[in-house]
């Protein structure tokens, strides 16, 4: 069952013909030289529009593309609402103001596909699975559960069973030109030096389904452990699997892989800092602002790797492009990452966080923004207790006292429970190979709208993590906590309060310590 952990896939792409070496850089279809040209007249499918990374993307495609024919997503009804209520909610979206500003029509090419990549042939009926195999060109597959915490069965039959199932679809595709796997830098990070190349996973991916598919759940999540192995969650395992039926199906499929570091929130589109999600890392940047989170496990000398969705965006419409223009060998993966090109400290990063978040503080603001990095679990479970949970148990029952329900508890412990699913990526650091990407980016450059979707984040493009950050917790403050700028100068208020109330409570503090050292001697 178990495979050798280095071992790579060499699967030889269908489209063989006028094959380049990706160290070249020369385009073989000249008709293609402009990227939203590309797009014309062809009908995209997405799954997982309703993410962060597919908003975003269904938002750019409008946009920048505008004579697609038609876009095509894969929505499941949710609770009782039919997708097509759920497509009119998600065109609510901010991310979306824009396209409603200048060209609201645009909407009418967005349709919803009932369907779900956890159910036999995605959920589609006979209709829709024809027209899908009639009409398509384009294909990004995003829909993924991404929790750490998963249970092993449902990581699986989301993120690696639902690729599959999508990826037999793309197969009877008459018109498929290219399809875009969406996977994550980390689907292999039991690895230090992670290549853009397609490892094979620890156990087999069809042996790891047919496991799911006959075991029963108990049994499954007994082992667990076992079978993720040197994976820190189920979620990098699952990916690691899907990425080998992704290779495995690119000699009959035009696939790329895309893999993204931590993303988060929009460098410049469709606005500075725009973020809809509270998950991993963004959660935590909020709490750092609001001065909940006191103590962090982190080694701040590691390098961390952030990148915003808007690249990330822009590298998935690229690389569908790219595959057909600059046509390789192989399946390309490209590793979507800033730490090689623009690296950035969690010491830096740290410091960046503090000092916006003192500049730009929200109304929510609960205590004056200060936290620690800290290696060590068990002074960090400590640190918790004092810090963290002392504190929100006695807002509780402020709360409860108030008439109103009490809630810091709860919401401390999820956070402190995503610092310690996150610790694995806080105290390590990963090199990752991006000569691939680095060939997309020249390439992006060279095309005629190459500014339109720029793939470059390095300090030369522009990029600086100081201001960045700075927009990140704007549009925390903005789009997560809905409060407009019309609040700061009250919150700048209450913030210089807090600041006090810190300051003369750390004095008592210290007051009385010195008084009970003072009384045993």
């Amino acid at each position: 069952m178990g495979v050798p952990q280095q071992k790579l896939f060499t699967t030889q792409s269908h489209f063989s013909s006028h094959l380049i070496d990706d160290n070249q850089n020369y385009m073989l279809d000249p008709s293609v030289n402009s990227i939203s040209k590309f797009y014309e007249h062809s009908k995209i499918f997405i799954t997982g529009a309703t993410g962060f990374v597919g908003k975003a993307l269904v938002e750019k495609l409008l946009k920048s593309c505008p004579k697609i024919d038609a876009i095509f997503l894969l929505m499941r009804p949710k609770r009782g609402v039919p997708v097509e209520l759920r497509l009119k909610e998600l065109f609510k979206n901010s991310v979306f103001n824009r396209i409603r500003e200048t060209d609201p029509d645009a909407f009418e090419k967005v349709k919803a596909i009932p369907g779900d990549v956890g159910l036999p042939n995605l959920g589609l009926s006979d209709e829709d699975r024809n027209f899908l195999i009639e009409n398509i060109n384009i294909v990004f597959h995003s829909a993924a559960t991404v929790k750490f915490n998963e249970d092993l069965k449902t990581a699986i039959i989301l993120n690696t069973l639902g690729t599959k199932r999508l990826l037999e679809l793309c197969e009877k595709m008459m018109h498929l030109k290219s399809c875009v796997h969406v996977s994550t830098a980390y689907s292999n990070s039991d690895k230090q030096t992670v290549n853009e190349q397609v490892y094979a996973p620890t156990y087999d991916a069809y042996a790891m389904i047919n496991l799911i598919e006959n075991l029963p759940s108990d049994i499954i999540e007994a082992i667990s452990p076992k079978l993720v192995g040197n994976h820190p969650n189920t979620y990098t395992f699952a990916k690691a699997l899907a990425e080998q039926l992704v290779m495995e199906h690119s000699g009959t499929v035009p696939t790329a892989i895309v893999r993204p570091s931590i993303i988060t929130a929009a460098w410049k589109e469709p606005y500075p800092g725009w973020v809809d999600n509270v998950s991993g890392i963004t959660g935590i940047l909020m709490e750092c602002g609001r001065g909940t989170i006191k103590t962090i496990i982190c080694d701040d000398k590691c390098r961390m790797d952030l990148v915003p969705v808007d690249i990330v965006v822009n590298t998935l419409i690229t690389s569908a492009w790219h595959t057909v223009a600059y046509r390789s060998n192989s399946m390309r993966v490209y590793n979507c990452t800033s730490g090689t090109d623009n690296p950035v400290t969690w010491k830096q990063f740290g410091e960046y966080t503090l000092k916006h978040s003192v500049i730009w503080p929200s109304k929510y603001v609960t205590w004056y923004p200060g936290f620690t990095y800290r290696t060590s679990r068990r002074i960090h479970d400590l640190c918790t207790l004092l810090y963290h949970n002392i504190p929100s148990t006695i807002l509780d029952i402020f709360l409860y006292c108030t008439g109103k329900k009490p809630m810091m508890l709860k919401i401390s412990k999820k956070f402190n429970q995503a610092l310690i699913a996150g610790s694995f990526f806080s105290t390590n650091e990963w090199i990752f190979g991006s000569s691939t990407f680095k060939s997309l980016r020249k390439s992006v450059e060279f095309a005629q709208d190459g500014k339109e979707f720029s793939v470059d984040m390095t300090e030369e493009s522009g990029f600086d993590w100081d201001e960045y950050i700075g927009e990140f917790l704007k549009g925390i403050r903005l789009y997560v906590l809905k409060d407009d700028l019309s609040s700061l100068p009250n919150a700048l208020n209450k913030l210089n309060r807090l600041y006090w109330f810190q300051r003369i409570f750390q004095a008592i503090t210290f007051y009385i310590f010195l008084r009970i050292v003072s009384s045993y001697f």
